[in-house]
């Protein structure tokens, strides 16, 4: 059974436990987003370092909120915090800067972790603003050091050419946010239950914003995200028609084709293909680097994949330092050669599967 108590309007504070790690769950119709399930998973690993717990925020007019929240529950949230309101959907930053701000007074969390998605940044800015505290954007690592307690909050600066490592020792809540992809799903516990936090905060039922119309961009559709298998080309390639090399091997990988930073600069590709610190984060089982020498921009969106192979000219080049397999030599003689193997073994595959069913028939 999911427990349940009421806060906001009463000024109830039951269920609080001091310095919990909070994530703000993206959801909007039926589903969460699936960064916010990954950051679920390391604010349990954070509240756990840190003698807390972790605890998601979902803000929402009725609706989903019993489906979602029980989600949250089997992604790692012991404490789930549901602010209801006509204003707080669909979403619309002021009010749910407002929302979750009320809500951070009455609770006080020790941070909060949201997705860099284009609303995550949207809110997160907003709420450290109105609550006077730190925002580490785009963060690649947290964790909680062992003597101060602090959150230590890494993410690249100087264009990527560092990582630094950010405290806000002043002010609470500490706030982060990370892009999709950084870090892996929690496992799933289905069985979890935990406490629901009702919240009311006071709000206008007529906002200044409305919503009129939502239009989704009209773009080539790139996902990246549950891709096992990514193929990315840099600046090796030469000119974009070289990237139907790529697109031959994905298409044999049953995997999407990615780009550098220098492609996408180049216009060989589009940006939504982009690998990197201003691209996508991801993290397959597999990631073939194809002419691209490795600058640190570029391994901060793909060197936490489960197996690198990289493909180069260059023996010195950057990409080997982090790649599982590093093959030196011509990228137009190795992905041909790499393709037409592949396909043999497809094709023996298939030989030996169809010799197999004919001496069992």
């Amino acid at each position: 059974m999911m427990g349940k108590e009421t806060s906001g309007k009463a000024g109830k504070k039951k269920g609080k436990a001091p310095g919990e790690i909070w994530v703000v769950i993206e959801h909007e119709g039926a589903g969460a987003a699936r960064v916010s399930w990954e950051l679920m998973g390391v604010a349990r690993s954070l509240a756990a370092d840190l003698g807390s717990r972790p605890a998601a925020v979902l803000m929402g007019d009725g609706g989903n909120g019993e489906a979602v929240a029980a989600e949250a529950f089997a992604h790692g949230a012991e404490v789930v915090y549901l602010a209801d309101h006509p204003a707080l959907s669909p979403f619309i930053t002021e009010p749910h800067c407002r929302a979750l701000a009320a809500l951070v007074r009455e609770h006080s969390p020790e941070a909060i972790l949201l997705g860099a998605t284009t609303r995550g940044r949207d809110l997160a800015s907003a709420v450290a603003t109105e609550l006077e505290t730190g925002l580490t954007a785009d963060c690649t690592a947290l964790e909680i050091d062992p003597e101060t307690k602090l959150l230590r909050q890494t993410r690249p600066a100087f264009g990527g050419n560092i990582m630094a490592t950010i405290i806000s020792p002043a002010h609470r809540p500490q706030m982060a946010t990370v892009r999709p992809g950084v870090f892996p799903l929690p496992e799933l516990d289905s069985e979890a239950t935990g406490v629901t936090i009702i919240f009311e905060p006071e709000l206008a039922a007529e906002q200044p914003v409305r919503q009129l119309q939502f239009l989704p961009t009209i773009e080539e559709e790139v996902s990246f995200q549950g891709a096992d298998v990514i193929i990315s080309g840099g600046r090796g390639l030469r000119k974009s028609q070289n990237f139907a090399m790529l697109d031959e091997l994905a298409l044999e990988l049953g995997g999407v084709v990615g780009a550098s930073r220098a492609a996408v600069d180049a216009g060989w590709v589009s940006a939504r293909r982009q690998v990197g610190q201003t691209g996508q984060t991801v993290r397959p089982v597999l990631y073939i680097a194809v002419g691209i020498s490795g600058a640190i921009q570029h391994l901060a969106g793909m060197q936490h994949s489960d197996m690198i192979v990289a493909i180069n000219n260059d023996p010195t080049a950057p990409i080997f330092d982090i790649a599982d397999l590093g093959i030196v030599g011509d990228l137009f003689e190795v992905v041909p050669a790499l393709i037409e193997e592949i396909r043999k073994c497809k094709d023996e595959e298939k030989r030996t599967g169809s010799a197999e069913s004919k001496t069992a028939g």
